[in-house]
């Protein structure tokens, strides 16, 4: 039975108070699987307008919400408001995740900062903010971190270093269209297998060729129909588990008739551990519906 694993990033504080509750409900009501990959340092979500600068961003603003999905207190956060410490105030939310049976992990510590930054920085600044999430993560869940997703799929060869280094055995990085073990231009391995994102996001798809939220999940549904391969879908707290919930249950059920088994990332890694992955390229590249460069799966090695 072909596999679709649900991967859930939560990015503010809103997200972790409203939308895991949420959706922690929903798939224990439909018996389906799921990882949820952490923020668990500060809300700096309203830094993000320094984006605006960035090619496409402001044609996928146009397209979704971001009032209406993130609140307009969030977009203050960084800006007018201090930023939240989201593992400090929510540590008992997130315990309770893993305490209903579901696999968790790192996403970031400060999303905006990872996502608007990494790329600028060197290995050691890699190394010290994935250090202080690994640190919370510890600390809240009593056990260090295995799995590890780059806010916004913004991932390196020195943020991969820095996962091997803090002991992360899988991630789920990067775009790309199967796992694979990631190497440099010399085959070096650079760090653990990517379990890469391999269908579009909902705010990718919403408001281009007629896709509303109404029918969204026909789009998804489409090109899961038929598979025989296994697939990671990308879902946000933010989105899914709030005005968009009644969207992401369409797709639940409509998988489900599909026949495809909903699973967390866990669940691949056992079935494809890396010993028995091909090894490909650490590129950056683009992703339709979204902007600026992502982490992607380039060539095999």
């Amino acid at each position: 039975m072909p596999r679709i694993a649900l991967k859930v990033d939560v990015d503010t504080l809103r997200g972790t108070r409203e939308g895991v509750p949420a959706l922690v409900k929903l798939l224990a009501d439909k018996d389906a699987g799921a990882s949820f990959l952490f923020s668990l340092g500060p809300d700096h979500t309203g830094r993000a307008i320094a984006r605006v600068f960035r090619p496409g961003f402001l044609s996928k603003v146009s397209r979704t919400s971001v009032v209406e999905h993130y609140g307009l207190k969030t977009l203050m956060y960084g800006v007018l408001l201090p930023g939240p410490d989201v593992g400090r105030r929510e540590a008992a939310t997130l315990r309770a995740v893993r305490d209903e049976g579901f696999e968790v992990g790192v996403h970031c510590w400060d999303h905006i900062l990872w996502q608007d930054h990494l790329l600028r920085h060197d290995e050691g600044w890699a190394l010290r903010e994935m250090r202080r999430a690994t640190d919370r993560h510890a600390e809240i869940f009593g056990t260090p971190p295995r799995l590890h997703g780059a806010a916004g799929w913004q991932f390196n060869a020195a943020a991969a270093r820095a996962e091997a280094m803090l002991g992360i055995t899988y991630a789920s990085d990067t775009r790309g269209a199967h796992p694979f073990v990631p190497v440099d231009d010399q085959g070096t391995v650079l760090g653990p297998a990517q379990y890469p994102t391999t269908l579009p996001t909902l705010d990718e798809l919403i408001g281009i060729d007629g896709i509303t939220t109404d029918n969204v999940h026909t789009r998804l549904l489409a090109l899961t129909e038929g598979a025989t391969q296994d697939h990671v879908y990308t879902l946000h707290a933010e989105l899914e588990g709030m005005k968009l919930l009644p969207v992401f249950r369409r797709l639940i059920d409509g998988w489900r008739a599909q026949g495809h088994s909903l699973v967390d990332l866990g669940e691949l890694r056992d079935s494809a551990p890396a010993t028995t992955l091909p090894r490909h390229r650490l590129e950056l590249g683009s992703v339709p519906g979204r902007s600026g460069l992502l982490a992607v799966q380039g060539a095999a090695a």
